[in-house]
């Protein structure tokens, strides 16, 4: 455990095996930590608090310079053990998985550097300060990611934290640890506890002394954290599941919408909660769609994550190996038409956790893989006869996190993005922006991260009546 500055053993004595998920053998073993651990890690981040909290933002800024450089000239160590830990072919790690991470440190900092802390309305001032003590609770799917789009914007808030990060991907977590203290990081400032879901997760967000708990996982665990948050009345912010749709219009170019719906619907091997895994297109172009994902899915080179060629290795572990060949069966059983992939790895390969790239077409909405979420290399191919079909069928399920357009008339295309029902709309498959808030409607959650909505999210807001607006300014 990093706790108050160091490295300490933990207070249990359970340990975990990480594996590899490409051989199913362990590479390495974890401490899990236990209550006790998050008591010493909460008190040690309520320490620190009262110094960090009003510390400059001139501080700030250079700690969060100094972790992001130290990101990237440790980032081949971070793409190794990020491929190792959760089976992301090292080309997507390198190209992909570290460097998005860096960024959210560095807009963090940008964002930091200019933020408004101090606002007047008329003899009000409008302060905004940190929330205090924050557990952070990240998944394995981006391992370092998502710690960065918690750490970043909460550092530069002023907040506190304990880390806890997925102890299925958890060796570059404590990479991640290592750059914090490296950089200089004030004792207590930033905790990481290693451990179990029902363990540390429960105890962070139960805990008395926790202001925020924010969350990145399944909708099912977010419940979870949000009932034992509930006694405490803390804030919870949680970035959960997603079924997102790509609409394809019916003046798209299907030779450029179709082979970037696939890939984007795969990418990570489709372990990405805002996976836009259903893609739905006009029947009358939908045998021209089935053969172009075909081709698609075709050029994906599954195997080994360490080989260059590699474009997608195995899925991160065993249960969401057992889960998707379920949901794949339960497609078949469902009547929707396999145009590729289907039950089992693919050929040639024996072991590890891989699954089989596969396209389901002709899918109904109301099916279960188009209505849950699979969080594997699976896409549904789902028609349409209306644009207002399309609509009602992108807005058709429980969750709200992201959502796809594509349409050469960009205004056609805006007011479709504009009935969506989702926290992000990409149209015409844009650069990825980490200044682009993230966020759920319905089930997907609650709250924002990325940009200046993110470092918002660890803000409390105070109202000084009476604050003259020539008074010394405040800062956080």
């Amino acid at each position: 455990m990093f706790i108050d500055g160091e490295w300490v053993l933990p207070q249990g004595q359970a340990r975990a095996s990480v594996i590899d998920p490409s051989t199913e053998e362990p590479v390495a073993e974890i401490a899990l930590g236990t209550a006790q651990d998050v008591d010493a890690a909460v008190a040690a981040a309520r320490r620190a608090f009262v110094a960090w909290s009003v510390s400059s933002v001139r501080s700030r800024v250079l700690l969060l310079d100094r972790v992001h450089a130290l990101i990237l000239e440790r980032a081949e160590s971070f793409a190794q053990v990020i491929s190792q830990e959760m089976g992301a072919a090292i080309g997507f790690a390198r190209s992909t998985q570290v460097p998005v991470a860096a960024q959210h440190i560095r807009v963090a900092r940008d964002n930091l550097a200019s933020y408004p802390f101090l606002t007047h309305r008329g003899d009000v001032a409008i302060m905004r300060e940190a929330i205090g003590v924050c557990g952070l609770i990240t998944p394995w799917n981006w391992p370092l990611y998502q710690i960065t789009a918690k750490v970043g914007p909460a550092l530069a808030a002023g907040c506190t934290l304990v880390l806890k990060p997925s102890e299925l991907s958890p060796l570059s977590a404590l990479l991640f640890a290592q750059v914090m203290q490296d950089a200089g990081i004030p004792p207590g400032v930033f905790n990481l506890v290693s451990g179990t879901g029902p363990e540390v997760g429960a105890a962070l967000s139960a805990h008395p002394d926790v202001d925020m708990i924010s969350i990145t996982g399944s909708t099912r665990a977010g419940v979870l954290v949000a009932q034992a948050a509930a006694p405490t009345v803390k804030r919870v912010a949680q970035e959960l599941g997603g079924k997102s749709p790509n609409v394809i219009l019916p003046d798209a170019d299907l030779a450029r919408a179709v082979p970037a719906g696939v890939a984007a619907a795969l990418r990570n091997v489709g372990q990405s909660c805002s996976a836009p895994t259903r893609m739905i297109v006009p029947r009358e172009h939908l045998q021209e769609v089935e053969r172009i994902a075909h081709e698609a899915a075709s050029s994906f080179v599954v195997g080994d994550p360490r080989a260059e060629q590699t474009t997608h290795g195995p899925v991160a572990n065993r249960a969401q190996f057992n889960r998707v060949q379920e949901m794949i069966g339960i497609g078949i059983a469902e009547g929707a038409r396999l145009l590729c992939g289907g039950l089992g790895r693919p050929e040639a390969l024996s072991r590890g956790f891989y699954c089989r790239p596969t396209i389901f077409s002709a899918v109904h909405p109301r099916m279960q893989i188009a209505q849950e979420e699979i969080f594997g290399p699976v896409l549904a191919i789902i028609p349409y006869d209306s644009v207002d079909e399309a609509v009602e069928i992108a807005n058709g399920t429980v969750y709200g996190l992201g959502a796809h357009i594509q349409g050469q008339d960009l205004a056609a295309a805006r007011a479709v993005a504009a009935r969506i029902r989702s926290g992000q709309v990409h149209i015409n498959y844009p650069a990825w922006s980490p200044h682009a808030p993230f966020g759920g409607y319905k089930r997907s959650g609650n709250g924002r991260e990325y940009g200046i909505e993110g470092l918002e999210e660890y803000l409390e807001t105070k109202a000084i009546l009476g604050f003259e607006e020539s008074s010394e300014s405040v800062q956080a």
